[in-house]
């Protein structure tokens, strides 16, 4: 069975998700494993020139969440480069080399600020509502949680894998490993407000973000479920496999109405039917079909003559 289309608007928010390989630890937070994610997401929203503003991220130790706003179809360069380094990097640092992720990530329309603030406390929720930690703050991974109580930029190192290919065969480069400070550039991350958070101070704003994680804390005290602590997330190995996976289905989008989750619907149904009319006309041989805005053309195999 074929994957969803994708269906990218002009300009808009979007809450992604990407799972590793069958659910493996490949992500288990450890120093190393922050600062190389870190500089990798860094790297990948300075290459996006201003097409991609990140909002929210956390990395769990088998998925990650952001929330980011996307002009067109931006967005699939942008996971396409955050994916493959991630993929290359971490499964380095991990020692993995096979399939890093699980399947293509998930990328809903997030349609409303009251939409977006609920997408933002879910991200601020994660260590929390698993039970892997008391406290927000407690969780060992990468998390945006100290950029939204704190200042909004923060520094990472930045492998440059190529800078150091480009030296192979040099005396110079004998011993010196891919994550030698020698290839490491400094690159900042910056969040990028909530359009809704605009006009407020940014006390105001650390104050709501506070104000989030105090009731995600309470909510789950209330449960009275057993905590596993940082401690022993750090000390899982990162190729572990879960016996069992929390799935669930992906909502077409986010919304605090009804209505807006129906035009959503429909919206995406137009879509889906014009795409098709143009994929069948596209694969007989009419490269002139017209498909919808940001929306990519089906691979066409050669017929073999024989």
């Amino acid at each position: 069975m074929g994957w969803p289309l994708r269906m990218f608007q002009k300009e808009g928010y979007y809450f992604v998700t990407s799972r590793c390989f069958q659910g493996r630890l490949l992500l288990r937070p450890s120093a190393e494993v922050n600062e190389v994610v870190g500089g990798v997401l860094a790297r990948a929203v300075q290459q996006s020139a201003g097409t991609i503003r990140l909002y929210a991220f956390t990395f769990a130790s088998n998925h990650f969440h952001l929330l980011v706003w996307a002009r067109g179809a931006a967005l699939a360069g942008f996971m396409q480069y955050l994916r493959t380094n991630l993929s290359k990097k971490v499964g380095k640092l991990v020692d993995w080399s096979g399939g890093f992720w699980e399947r293509r990530y998930s990328a809903e329309p997030v349609l409303d600020d009251t939409a977006l603030v609920g997408r933002l406390r879910y991200v601020l929720a994660h260590g929390v509502k698993e039970g892997l930690v008391e406290r927000s703050a407690e969780w060992p991974g990468l998390t945006c949680l100290p950029q939204l109580l704190g200042p909004a930029r923060r520094v990472f190192q930045w492998f440059n894998w190529t800078k150091r290919w480009s030296k192979r065969g040099s005396e110079d480069l004998a011993g010196e490993g891919r994550f030698a400070r020698e290839w490491a550039e400094p690159v900042e991350l910056e969040l990028a407000r909530l359009p809704c958070w605009e006009g407020l101070k940014e006390e105001q704003r650390q104050r709501a973000v506070r104000g989030m994680v105090e009731q995600v804390e309470a909510e789950a005290r209330t449960r009275g479920t057993p905590v596993l602590g940082a401690r022993a997330v750090n000390a899982q190995h990162p190729h572990t496999r879960p016996e069992h996976l929390k799935r669930s289905p992906r909502p077409l989008g986010h919304a605090s109405t009804r209505q807006a989750l129906k035009e959503l619907r429909e919206q995406y149904r137009a879509f889906v039917a014009a795409f098709r009319e143009a994929a069948v006309r596209w694969r007989r041989g009419d490269f002139l079909a017209c498909f919808p805005p940001f929306a990519f053309p089906p691979r066409v195999v050669p017929t073999q003559v024989l």
